[in-house]
């Protein structure tokens, strides 16, 4: 799905706004350090509405053998310690990519106000790429939704990590020898 059909599914809920920019290229930077180490490159960041950062996390599933290590939830997590309350109604969640089922249903339990996200998911997800929870007849709350924010970047991104880690895992089943085939041996067996 096209950042256009996506945005026609989500207007943008807000102008091109220099703070969301800004942030937006903060958590560029955090996904690619967080890939580096062998998680799937996504960071988000909670803000308030002054533009201040309630809480931020990346995806830490594999650090810590969490299934639940997203980088939504590990902001929301910290954004609800430190306001200590898990309601956000007045708030918008940041995220280089487009939250999976799981966590879109934590942004509509915890009532985050706006969600903008860089990179649509056109197989995983949740808020209008293979499905949309934000609008579904069953959801409690309405979450505003803007896809697309610096896009080209976080799909680049997102890309550049899975070849690598893709060829990583080809190497890895590559038996050793001349030309990746097996290697001679080097006993008889007369």
């Amino acid at each position: 799905m096209g950042v256009e059909l996506l945005l026609q599914l989500h207007p943008p809920a807000l102008p091109p706004d220099p703070v969301l920019e800004a942030w937006m290229d903060r958590m560029l930077r955090r996904a690619e350090r967080v890939g580096r180490h062998g998680e799937i490159p996504v960071a988000a960041v909670l803000l308030d509405a002054r533009g201040r950062a309630l809480g931020w996390g990346s995806n830490r599933r594999e650090r810590a053998g969490d299934p639940l290590g997203h980088a939504e939830l590990v902001a929301l997590r910290q954004a609800a310690a430190a306001r200590g309350d898990w309601r956000f109604n007045d708030c918008t969640l940041l995220v280089t990519l487009e939250p999976c089922p799981m966590c879109a249903g934590a942004l509509i339990q915890a009532r985050v106000g706006t969600v903008v996200f860089g990179a649509p998911d056109p197989k995983r997800g949740a808020l209008g790429g293979c499905l949309d929870l934000s609008g579904d007849p069953s959801s409690h709350h309405r979450i505003q939704v803007m896809g697309g924010l610096r896009e080209a970047e976080a799909r680049q991104q997102l890309e550049s990590w899975f070849r690598r880690r893709r060829a990583e895992v080809r190497r890895r089943r590559q038996p050793p020898g001349p030309k990746g085939g097996r290697p001679e041996a080097r006993w008889r067996t007369d």
